[in-house]
């Protein structure tokens, strides 16, 4: 590049980075690559050859923003070291990227993703740490170090200079960096390319949300948007700095078309939240904003403008009464878990810690386990399977493993915590009492009566005829 003016526009990942002008203060891109760039390469070139070659295919390159751009803007005696002449520090944080992409790191910083390493004291914590793992690691779990934290974020540490084992390498996307900023860009922006084509493909988002609890990557390949995507792949424009769907592309949506990407008529957001209306991680289901407040995020909009925002999405390829009966079905299979399950799920859990009907420590009794899983797992399953119009989580990985597990493990082990409540005395059995009243409630419900035998007449026939229909439809013809 020999101008300035020529600089290209930079497309890294899902966001679109603008032609910075001189003028643009904490402004790094130059006419030339830098001296001390120059002299990283020189190293560099020989002793990590793959990395100056990512470097060397990425927009950064054809910007000139190079090693030291990055590596040795805006450090401090906290966070930096001397290399072979260089004031540089190691980890590039959002703080560093935000001198050029300021808009994106904004709306990165009001996400949930950059809460994400907040997750000490949760349940999931309390299963890495001391369920599953030990102190024996640098004072923490090996478990948690090598799980739970690369894909949430690690709280970094510094000794002389250079992060501790036990916090780095992470590129978890809410890892707290030593400058107090939060979040890791390559952790979609994968470096030192940071390809656009990349960043937008399902398979980036699959390293962290996929598995028994947050399955969104396998239920995207189960649904017809994955299978369009990976028929149409190559015409989908992955490479292209401006990427509109609708205008730059139609033959499928990735994660990053519905959550994050531009449209005719909205911009590109790096707060993923922005066209999620329902949060299903909870036991319960509830609206975005509840969350949101409490992690202290700012500028939160209400789930109606968030469906509002995700309608616009959909708008390119489906027509509004299609959109709206999507709508109306991911709600009544929300309803319906939350309802059926989760709600007097989560009240009788209440009932019996609040009542001491089971010890403080959670997790040395099995149905804590039974009923994590229920709404951790095949409950959250179940609601985001919906979400993504994948039938087959929705269902046989949803909610026939919910109704499973609380039918024959749940109601069960409620019910021997309710004797043994009973037989204790005191208030052990005043507590025993109440939820043996509640959970009589529950079960006599029209959720539920069918499990004790009391389904009405009504109810009963119409099961009968259409099981003999079903019989008659399918019986062998006589000869």
């Amino acid at each position: 590049m020999k101008s300035f003016r020529k600089a290209v526009i930079i497309g890294a990942g899902l966001m679109v980075m603008a032609v910075i002008l001189p003028a643009r203060a904490g402004t790094v891109l130059q006419p030339k690559i830098s001296k001390e760039t120059q002299a990283c390469v020189a190293c560099h070139k020989g002793t990590t050859p793959a990395l100056y070659q990512q470097w060397g295919a990425g927009k950064h390159y054809r910007g000139n923003v190079g090693c030291y751009e990055c590596h040795g803007a805006g450090t401090t005696k906290a966070n930096a070291l001397d290399h072979y002449g260089s004031r540089i520090h190691v980890i590039v944080t959002p703080k560093d990227c935000g001198r050029c992409h300021s808009t994106e790191v904004a709306q990165f910083e009001n996400s949930h993703h950059a809460k994400a390493a907040e997750i000490l004291g949760s349940l999931d914590n309390e299963l890495a740490e001391v369920v599953e793992g030990n102190k024996a690691f640098h004072g923490r779990s090996a478990l948690l170090v090598n799980g739970c934290k690369q894909c949430h974020g690690s709280v970094v540490k510094l000794k002389n200079g250079q992060p501790t084992v036990d916090t780095w390498p992470n590129d978890g996307i809410g890892r707290i960096n030593v400058d107090g900023s939060r979040g890791s860009c390559t952790a979609c922006h994968f470096r030192h390319n940071f390809s656009a084509a990349q960043a937008r493909q399902p398979e980036t988002c699959g390293r962290c949300h996929l598995g028994p609890d947050h399955p969104q990557k396998e239920i995207y390949e189960e649904s017809r948007h994955g299978i369009a995507y990976f028929n149409n792949k190559a015409k989908m424009n992955l490479d292209s700095a401006k990427w509109i769907v609708g205008e730059d592309y139609s033959a499928a949506p990735t994660c990053a078309t519905c959550h994050m990407s531009a449209t005719k008529t909205q911009p590109a957001t790096h707060d993923i939240g922005d066209r999620i209306s329902w949060n299903n991680r909870p036991p319960v289901s509830v609206r975005p904003e509840i969350p949101d407040r409490k992690l202290g995020l700012t500028d939160v909009l209400p789930w109606q403008q968030r469906r509002k925002n995700m309608k616009d999405v959909c708008a390119a390829c489906h027509s509004s009464t299609y959109i709206n009966a999507f709508y109306e079905q991911y709600d009544g299979l929300v309803t319906l878990y939350d309802e059926k399950f989760g709600k007097p799920g989560a009240k009788i859990m209440k009932m019996l810690k609040v009542g001491h009907l089971l010890t403080a420590q959670p997790f040395d009794e099995k149905i804590e386990w039974d009923w994590f899983e229920i709404w951790h797992h095949q409950g959250r399953r179940a609601r985001m399977g919906a979400s993504m119009m994948g039938p087959d989580y929705t269902h046989w990985h949803g909610l026939y493993e919910v109704a499973k597990a609380w039918y024959l493990d749940f109601i069960p082990e409620v019910k021997a915590s309710i004797s043994a409540g009973l037989k204790a005395g005191g208030d052990k059995a005043k507590a025993a009492a109440k939820l043996q009243t509640y959970l009589g409630t529950v079960l006599a419900s029209d959720n539920h009566r069918w499990f004790i035998g009391k389904q009405t007449a009504a109810d009963k026939a119409k099961r009968a005829a259409e099981r003999a229909r079903f019989k008659a439809r399918y019986a062998a013809k006589k000869k």
